[in-house]
């Protein structure tokens, strides 16, 4: 079963259940997926609908920011709970220490040894870490690991 088919599935149910903000939620990501496929002219694979779907959790986490920030608190929580809905379809985050393990093997695998390499050691991290880690957080800790 295919990621858009869970999520039509879910909607579904949502609607049932007369669960106005997870509909919502759940309709937005399956337009953005619709749009991807539109872009790509052709059905979007798994790792291109993880993409999308990063993507929508950061525009909802910089929403949420954003309003929290103008003393929005009412529309900054709508925006939490679409990002919560979101990281549902999303594959569990590496952990800090698994993270050092994928930057350790990066820079081993490429043999870096100072900031010069910092983007081959990031290109095979993020092959290494897959669909799992926060890009800016690898990229921290690859920073941390090559300047110490």
């Amino acid at each position: 079963m295919s990621l858009r088919d869970d999520i039509s599935r879910d909607t579904k149910e949502a609607m049932r259940s007369r669960d106005r903000p997870r509909i919502e939620a759940l309709r937005m990501l399956s337009a953005a997926l619709k749009n991807g496929e539109i872009e790509e002219g052709r059905t979007l694979s798994g790792d291109e609908e993880m993409v999308v779907l990063r993507r929508q959790l950061k525009q909802r986490e910089e929403s949420a920011d954003a309003f929290r920030k103008a003393g929005r608190e009412e529309q900054a929580q709508a925006e939490e709970t679409e990002a919560e809905i979101v990281r549902d379809y999303l594959p569990a985050p590496l952990s800090d220490e698994e993270m050092r393990r994928v930057i350790d093997e990066a820079i081993d695998e490429t043999g870096a040894t100072s900031m010069r390499d910092m983007g081959a050691v990031m290109g095979r991290a993020n092959a290494l870490a897959g669909n799992r880690a926060d890009g800016r957080r690898l990229s921290a800790l690859a920073r941390e690991r090559l300047q110490g």
